[in-house]
Order: structure tokens, then sequence, then C-alpha cells
């Protein structure tokens, strides 16, 4: 794998078949993304009903989404790997139908061990989808890839944007114990993948690649610096997308279809602001991105967490619209670090973040909540982007692009 060139410096024209290629596969893996993230987001409209169904504490529901965030994101660096050192196309093919028939059996769940069984096995699709995808989404696409990566990021936080939303509909219109229902989407993605879906021309035949950790250590600094900056993020992001219509079904008193709603608004901003980051990032350099995000978020949090009505939610929409301008620039940033292990760093930058943030946090959040309040312990996640304002500043300050 050293031996091959990086497909990030490759100099490629408009008319190019390789320019096509790209264009090609950023469609279908920003629709497998959409897909898979869909499936992402569909615990968190699950967990009020579990906790009626079920009988769930709150600290279960907080360990059925830990359980969650561990098989689809935790794991996902040994799928990074898995996908640099064998280059097959399957990681990201059957993804999809995996997530989406295991994940939407779990309305059928008798008890808490069948629900955390098939998370778990949902997850699998999740995990072995995301650091492929964000490895080959745009090569050969030399130019702008910080906005090329957000058309992919967007995509996938719009699938959780309409997750929740998408699943309560489906339990409202068909019941939870025709949930299985929602799977379909995810089984038509495969088929798609199947018939369209190729392998980069410049893996055919590549001999099987092997970690460089020598490459890997001299960029350890900024590397480390930007996965601790997704695990402050995404504890904010993903304790939303599990908690959230939770939070405001009991706390606020929202319906089921109000609150995941409220959840899809959080989703859609993000995605938007996902897109916007990517922009900025081509244009501004990523660590002020950062910088900008994790402090500009922090008064609209605060606003919904302790506003009301009407301008409670304009700050959760803020909130989700500022804080996601990282998702992509982590990303790209990572990448261009470490160009020749971009399916590990990229699972560095999703998944192993996430999966940290989402087992420490997701129960520990559930615990807390059955000891205090869910108003309490939900608000005191403000602080995390503040940390993590101060942490962008030991950055360098030079471009790596």
């Amino acid at each position: 794998m050293s031996a091959e060139p990086s497909v990030l410096q490759l100099p490629v024209s408009r008319e190019s078949p390789l320019l096509r290629s790209g264009m090609l596969a950023l469609l279908l893996f920003s629709i497998g993304h959409f897909a898979i993230d869909m499936y992402s987001g569909a615990i968190g409209a699950f967990q009020p009903l579990l906790v009626d169904k079920l009988g769930m504490t709150l600290t279960q529901a907080g360990l059925l989404g830990g359980i969650m965030v561990f098989s689809g994101s935790f794991v996902q660096p040994a799928y990074g790997y898995l996908s640099d050192r064998y280059h097959s196309r399957m990681f990201s093919v059957l993804a999809p139908a995996v997530a989406g028939i295991f994940i939407s059996l779990v309305g059928l769940s008798w008890n808490f061990g069948s629900a955390a069984a098939l998370a778990f096995l949902g997850g699998v699709g999740i995990a072995s989808f995301h650091p492929q995808a964000s490895a080959w989404a745009t090569l050969g696409l030399s130019s702008n890839r910080g906005r090329w990566m957000a058309v992919f990021i967007s995509a996938g936080t719009l699938g959780l944007a309409i997750g929740p939303t998408y699943f309560a509909s489906v339990i409202q219109w068909a019941g939870s114990q025709r949930s299985y229902l929602a799977a379909i989407p995810g089984v038509i993605v495969t088929i798609v993948f199947i018939v369209f879906l190729r392998q980069p021309a410049h893996l055919a035949g590549a001999p099987r690649g092997r970690i460089d950790f020598g490459a890997l250590r001299a960029v350890r600094k900024p590397l480390i610096i930007l996965h601790l900056l997704v695990v402050l993020r995404s504890t904010v992001q993903i304790v939303f997308g599990q908690l959230l219509p939770l939070y405001l079904h009991r706390e606020r008193g929202f319906s089921l279809i109000e609150a995941a709603s409220a959840l899809t608004m959080f989703q859609v901003a993000g995605a938007a602001g996902g897109f916007a980051g990517g922009h900025f990032s081509d244009k501004f350099g990523g660590r002020r991105v950062i910088m900008i995000s994790m402090l500009g978020c922090v008064p609209f949090l605060a606003l919904f967490f302790f506003g009301q009505g009407t301008a409670s939610m304009i700050g959760l929409a803020l909130s989700g619209l500022i804080l996601l301008f990282t998702i992509p620039v982590n990303i790209v940033m990572a990448q261009e670090l470490a160009p020749k292990h971009i399916g590990t760093v990229s699972s560095l930058m999703q998944g192993f973040a996430w999966g940290i943030a989402g087992m420490i946090f997701i129960p520990l959040i559930g615990f807390l909540s059955d000891r205090f309040s869910m108003q309490t312990t939900m608000s005191a996640l403000t602080i995390f982007p503040l940390i993590g304002f101060f942490l962008t500043l030991a950055l360098p300050k030079t471009r790596v692009h």
C-alpha cells in the first residue's frame, strides 16, 4: 500500500474518467451514508417505546444506546484496518441491508436482552460501512475535497435527522410488531450497490496493504488533538441522537412525534452546518472553522436548555447548525495528515471517537438521570464544546492542505 501514489494528490481534469467515476462513487456512497445513518438514528425513536413497553429504567435505556454505539462505532478502526488491507467492496455493499434488517427488528423485542442483541447486530452493518465509505467517497476528486466530503457527511447527517421521525412514523402506522417494514430502504440500497458500486480502479489487483506505524507516529500529536475534538463534539451529538426524544417526552411533555421531529430539526440543521463547514474549511482552513464551531454553539445550547417555547427550539436548531460545522473538517484534516491510511484515520475520526463518546456518556447520562434529572445531566453537556475551543488552540496554525 505504501507504494501506491496518493489519490488525494492526483491532478484530474474535469473531463477525465477518474473524475466521472469519482462523482458516481460520491453519489452512491452518499446514498448509502444516508441510509446507514437513518438506521443509526433509530434507537432514539425506539427509546420511549421500549421504556413504556418493556419497563426499562433510564439506566437500561442508556445502556441500550451504549451497546449500539459500541457495535456501530467503537469497533470501526478494525473495519478501517481491514478495508485498507483487503480493499473488498463488500464492507460497504452489505452494510445497509444488515443494519436495516436487525435495527428494524428492535420493535419486536420482548425484553432488554433481545433489544440489546438486535441493536448490536445492526451496529455491525453501521461499523463496516463508515471507514471504507469515508475513504473511497472522494477518491478521484482532487480539488475542493472539504466540499465533497461535506456532501458525503451531510447525506449521513440527513439520514440521522430523518431516522427518528421515519421510525416513529412506521411504528405509528404499522405498529411496533411490524417495525421490520422499516428495513426496506436498506435492502434496496444494498441491491443498488451490488449492481453499480465498483472497487476503485487503482486498488484493483493491488497487494494487501500494511499499516506504516512510523508515518502515523510522525503526525500523532495533531491526530490525537483532532480525535479528542471529535469525542467532545460527538458527546453532544450522540447523546442528543439517542436521548433527546426521551428527554423532551419526559421532561417537557412532547408527544413521541413532536420529540422525534425536534431531533430531526437538530440533525437537519447539523447537515446544513456540515456542508457549510466543508466549504469554509476549503476557504479559511480547518483550524479556524473548528474554533468558530466550538465557541459559537455554546450560547445556543444554553438557550435550548434554559429557554422556553420557540426560543428554545431556535437554540436547538442553531446549536446543531454551528456544532456540526466540524464533521467533514476533522476527517479531511486527518486524511491529509495520513494519506496512505485514509480508511484507518477516517475510522478514528468517526466511529472510534463516536464509540468512546457514546459508550461513556450515554450510559452515564442515563445513570445520572435516574438520580438527578435529565434536565440537569443533559444541560451539563454545554461545557463540552467550550473545552473543545481551548483544545483547538493546540492545533498547528499552518493549513495541512
